[in-house]
């Protein structure tokens, strides 16, 4: 391999962690290994290891950068809707549409790799706690204003947030035969909200 050229530290590591995202995004968290992401940029794997010493931690790191990224993304599209209703359909209809099968793959492999490396945990529970987070905040404005009917706002944003994790790990292998998601959960989570049928359609 020819010799890579010189930049500043803080660029070829910048370089480096997103060449760990993209490739995380692309083939999967596996994928993220000294010579996967050294490939992926031209460069020695010494170089890589250089860098980011320790590889748990840049693979935790393209974790947060590929989740963290939808959740903003998510939050832009929530935030142009109007009222509690609204803002949890448009939630459930672009969590199970089946457009984001591949960060979908990035947190299934986040839970199983996450047993043995522990900064990926942190960072997969630092995510979720962000996602229930969301939902809760969802939950509750529906509940101030009368939209919601709902006991346990917060363990219910969890079980949701459950369900919409479940529905899309199993459409990984096409259970179900994929394709859209929404309209079964969305009629599940109407009992749940005691809100009338087709609300969250």
């Amino acid at each position: 391999m020819s010799r890579a050229a010189r930049r500043p530290p803080a660029e070829r590591r910048a370089e480096l962690s997103a060449a760990a995202r993209d490739l995380a995004l692309a083939d999967g968290l596996a994928a993220v290994t000294l010579r996967g992401v050294a490939a992926r940029v031209g460069v020695a794997s010494a170089l890589v290891s250089h860098y980011h010493p320790a590889m748990d931690e840049l693979v935790a790191s393209a974790f947060t950068a590929v989740v963290g990224a939808e959740l903003t993304e998510v939050r832009t599209l929530l935030a142009a809707c109007d009222g509690a209703t609204a803002r949890l359909a448009a939630l459930l209809g672009t969590l199970l549409d089946g457009s984001r099968d591949d960060v979908t793959l990035v947190w299934v492999e986040a839970w199983a790799l996450g047993r043995r490396n522990e900064a990926l945990a942190a960072a997969v529970r630092e995510q979720m706690d962000a996602w229930q987070e969301l939902i809760l905040g969802i939950l509750d404005e529906g509940v101030a204003v009368g939209e919601f009917t709902v006991a346990d706002p917060a363990q219910t944003a969890w079980q949701l947030l459950g369900m919409i994790d479940g529905l899309n790990a199993q459409a990984l292998v096409r259970w179900g035969a994929g394709g859209d998601r929404a309209p079964a959960l969305a009629r599940a989570v109407e009992g749940m909200l005691g809100v009338p049928p087709g609300a969250l359609a």
